[in-house]
């Protein structure tokens, strides 16, 4: 392996002219300069120079967190909704409804579980189905397009702790879990 060559004059000025227009994170104490043979060079302004022609690499992204579980519920309970190994406490159904009725009928259904102190609440709602937003009233699936929004700006809204979706076991894409936050 050969030794490195060292810079030659002309570098030597041109590297201390750079290391003048740098401001160090934490100021160093100055060090006796070492006698070379490089000429001395006078501190200048710093040279503004023009953005490079051509492609700026983009700035680094930050590192992403790792993905962490939907609020509300703890490993033990995402597991076993997973693998449907809790049985719900309470089965709302909204099969055959209007969605006047299925409205009022959750509204109700809720009132009853957190009456009953039911922790788990399985709602079946029916598989969703491709519906134009204008005319979720009439089509298949419209049960199921409109419960989050009820679920959100309803009157239970602060008692649910979590929504997930049911388990094949327990209805598939057809229902959902809602998960009850304790009574205190």
């Amino acid at each position: 392996m050969k030794p490195p060559r060292g810079l030659s004059a002309d570098e030597a000025a041109l590297w201390a002219r750079v290391a003048l227009t740098v401001t160090p994170f934490r100021p160093q104490p100055a060090k006796p300069a070492p006698a070379s043979p490089v000429p001395a060079v006078q501190p200048q302004s710093p040279v503004k120079r023009a953005a490079p022609k051509g492609r700026i690499p983009p700035p680094l992204a930050a590192p992403r967190p790792s993905p962490a579980p939907a609020p509300g519920l703890d490993s033990s309970w995402e597991r076993k909704l997973a693998q449907a190994s809790i049985d719900p406490d309470f089965t709302l159904d909204l099969h055959g409804y209007t969605l006047d009725q299925a409205h009022g009928r959750l509204d109700q259904g809720l009132m009853q579980a957190k009456a009953m102190d039911a922790r788990l609440v399985l709602l079946i709602t029916g598989k969703s189905r491709p519906v134009d937003a204008a005319d979720r009233g009439r089509r298949r699936g419209a049960i199921r397009a409109k419960v989050l929004d009820w679920l959100a700006a309803g009157p239970h809204a602060g008692d649910i702790a979590a929504i997930r979706n049911a388990h094949r076991r327990h209805g598939g894409e057809g229902a959902l879990y809602l998960v009850l936050r304790r009574r205190r």
